[in-house]
């Protein structure tokens, strides 16, 4: 077993309390509470302790974990509660599951994103449930009066063999509530799960398929207003005014008023990104009727000068100042000026050797641009948020991937203190980065504040494609030095965006080379950008796998040999002290996917492409197999090689995998946004192409690497390798190279039906 030494761990998020209606509760910091439901407390005990982040055991051996992070569909609410079973060593049947609430004076920490979830609750929550075991054989111990060594668990239960006795943890859990917490616990050895690495459905299946609310959308109060936004029409324009007599007279209206979220004396946060933070609000009796509202409300809008702001890091980035420039910004400016700082130096953020030397006696210079377009993040809940202000109280009810960040900008915009603000999550449906940047609830809740009634918001599709937030437009130059035998000697990239660069200096194939130069450049603008599933990663991955494909082939080298000679020699002799990847996991997902899709045997007809990259502390290799059906080009299947360390839940973890490579694809050759005078060119589906059902890859073959390494990320990983393995295998189809996304229209002009 895995001894843990849990002295700061008691201190710091380890307390045990008996509850008051018999058993115990395992409570640890980063775990918030909240009051279950009488449905969903049915068959545990009547009375619970509460404390603000608990693991409960009740009197009749149930467990009950309150689940911390907020749920988009990867699957925590599950993922969690077997860690914990695993080391608490319960039967999973009974084990339940709740979703906490956002408790801000008890909490310092909840946050879905980065794919952290899982890895972050690895220790904590082993620590915990092996610390509720031991506890519970002390207790054992204690009334057989026997030695703890002495006792095994199983399954919820407690056995002495020499004696013969047995009790399952409920009889013992009131007794072990009193006992110390031990300063070290054995950790149950990877052989010895019996949980973790099994699949579990997920808890909320069931209420999933039956339609059951588990939406903010869903919720609804008695005396529950309903509120539309109405925003700039674009990007660089702001509220001048409103003429509030052009809706009195509709039906349903109530009020109409405009609302600005920030205080001038206010600094932002990391996710109080928003272009237009003063807007106005319709309030009425219906959904239907203040968005019909919208349509007749006469609003006069103005240009906006240029400003700044200061905004916190985050994950421990400093503090940063962003330019919003004044104008209307278009993209055909857009791609001159990006065209422009590619010809110029840009910022050397990294550099190995003597790259210039080895350009200048260079016998061939490879050289190509990628470029990809700003993306809409369409998470198809649209966003809402139920808000219920009165006096200096606020309940706050809706989607949002970061409540401690939202809870500072509700404090100063409400000017109500933080412990009289409750923030309950809702499930979400969808959030890829975009439900981080919470000013939907700020803005519920100040229109609930202003008419001191509850109130639903809810935006359009259009008023979320429109306001933001968006992935970057990013371009990317990749030049090769080659020698007369075609040897490469160095690589150079130079990468920027608008507003922010995708670069990252320290990544594959960084730490390969002798000669190595990455330069970094960005340009200013007031389009609203945010984090995109595997930000930066998503974009800069599909550019560098792409180069390296057409590199190997200008070589005269298979592209999976290719990457592996590059991830030998980092991992012998490597370049530099700042790798931040391990070359030789890296290596392995290319050999598995290599060997799972037979690389070099493929079937008649089929055209594959392969990538692999390194995020969120994983490895992915991908390999994408097209094949051409009535002249149009289709994804037969995908094989896909990953590395995330332990896997806890494999087919949720191969579900995650497969709607990101989805997700991916249907990115690589649809996503696209552009701007003409600060105005999107897409609002809706009907315009903003997404993948559809028949469009899907018939296949995908998932494979994880047998690990015994901690848990890593997973739900953005699969997201940036499959744009460079599709651009490479409809290479391979086509003849032709696809520099710029989207690829349909390229594909089109080719005259293949998408």
């Amino acid at each position: 077993m895995t001894t843990v030494n849990t002295k700061l761990d008691r201190r710091s998020f380890l307390k045990v309390s008996a509850l008051a209606g018999g058993g115990m509760m395992l409570s640890f910091s980063w775990l918030a509470g909240c009051k279950p439901t009488a449905e969903e407390t049915l068959g545990l005990p009547k009375e619970w302790f509460e404390l603000n982040s608990y693991i409960k055991i009740g009197e009749n051996g149930a467990v009950t974990l309150f689940n911390p992070n907020p749920e988009f569909g990867q699957n925590v609410k599950t993922s969690l509660p077997m860690i914990l079973a695993d080391e608490l060593d319960v039967d999973w049947k009974n084990v339940f599951v709740e979703q906490a609430d956002f408790y801000p004076e008890r909490f310092e920490r909840q946050f879905t994103g980065g794919s952290n979830s899982v890895r972050s609750a690895w220790k904590p929550l082993r620590t915990a449930g092996g610390t509720a075991r031991a506890m519970l054989i002390a207790a054992a111990a204690q009334t057989w009066k026997v030695s703890a060594s002495e006792i095994t668990t199983s399954a919820g239960i407690l056995e002495h063999k020499g004696s013969g006795k047995k009790a399952h943890y409920g009889e013992m859990a009131s007794l072990a509530a009193t006992m110390e917490v031990p300063e070290e616990v054995q950790l149950k050895e990877l052989k010895d799960f019996k949980i973790i690495g099994s699949s579990k459905k997920n808890v909320e299946a069931s209420k999933i398929v039956t339609g059951k609310p588990l939406f903010s959308i869903d919720h609804k109060v008695d005396g529950m207003k309903y509120a539309a936004i109405v925003h700039p029409p674009a990007f660089g324009m702001k509220l001048k005014s409103f003429d509030k007599s052009s809706v009195s007279g509709l039906s349903g209206i109530q009020d109409v008023f405009s609302i600005s979220l920030f205080k001038d004396d206010y600094g932002r946060n990391f996710f109080d990104t928003t272009t237009f933070p003063e807007i106005v609000a319709i309030v009425g009796n219906s959904t239907w009727e203040v968005m019909q509202a919208k349509k007749t409300l006469t609003v006069e809008w103005e240009n906006a000068p240029e400003s700044s702001f200061e905004v916190g890091g985050f994950g421990g980035r400093p503090n940063s100042k962003v330019i919003v420039p004044a104008g209307l910004e278009n993209t055909s400016s857009h791609k001159d000026r990006m065209k422009e700082y590619i010809t110029k130096p840009g910022n050397v953020v990294r550099k190995d050797g003597d790259p210039e030397g080895a350009f200048k006696k260079a016998a061939k210079v490879i050289e190509k641009t990628y470029s990809a377009p700003f993306l809409a993040h369409n998470t198809m809940e649209p966003m809402n948020c139920f808000a219920d202000v009165k006096g200096d109280k606020a309940v706050v009810y809706g989607p949002t991937q970061a409540p401690e960040s939202i809870m500072g900008t509700l404090v100063q915009a409400l000017g109500i203190p933080k412990e009289n603000i409750q923030i309950n999550l809702a499930r979400m449906g969808g959030g890829f980065g975009r439900r981080a940047y919470s000013h939907h609830m700020t803005e519920a809740a100040l229109i609930s504040q202003k008419i001191q009634a509850p109130v639903k918001m809810v935006y359009t599709r259009e008023d979320d494609m429109s306001a933001g937030v968006y992935r970057p437009t990013y371009s990317a130059t990749y030049r090769a030095a080659l020698d007369e035998n075609n040897n490469l000697l160095a690589l150079h990239v130079k990468a920027g965006g608008i507003p922010e660069s995708p670069l990252h200096a320290n990544r594959f194939p960084a730490g390969a080379l002798d000669n190595y130069l990455a330069e970094s450049w960005d340009i200013p603008s007031n389009i609203t950008i945010g984090a995109f599933r595997a930000p930066r990663s998503n974009f800069i991955a599909a550019a560098e796998q792409s180069f390296l494909d057409e590199l190997a082939e200008v070589m005269g080298k298979d592209p999976i040999e290719f990457r592996l000679e590059l991830l030998k020699r980092a991992e012998t002799n490597p370049i530099g002290e700042r790798n931040d990847y391990d070359a030789k996991r890296y290596a392995g997902v290319l050999e598995l996917v290599r060997d799972k899709s037979n690389w070099n045997t493929p079937a008649a007809s089929v055209h594959r492409g392969v990538s692999a990259y390194f995020c969120h502390n994983s490895y992915v290799a991908e390999v994408v197999d097209t094949v051409i059906k009535d002249n149009k080009p289709v994804v037969e299947k995908v094989y896909a090689a990953v590395d995330c360390g332990i896997v806890i839940n494999p087919d949720a973890a191969a579900n995650m995998g497969e709607g990101a490579i989805v997700d991916g694809i249907g990115n690589a050759y649809f996503g696209e946004l552009a701007f003409e005078n600060g105005v999107p060119n897409k609002t809706n589906f009907d315009k903003y192409r997404m993948i559809r059902h028949k469009e899907t890859p018939k296949s995908i073959e998932i494979h994880f690497v047998d690990s015994k390494e901690d848990p890593t990320g997973l739900g953005e990983p699969f997201f940036p390798p499959v744009f460079a393995a599709l651009a490479n295998s409809l290479y391979k189809a086509t003849g032709k190279r696809y520099y710029e996304q989207p690829f349909a229209p390229q594909l089109e002009m080719q005259n293949l039906k998408m």
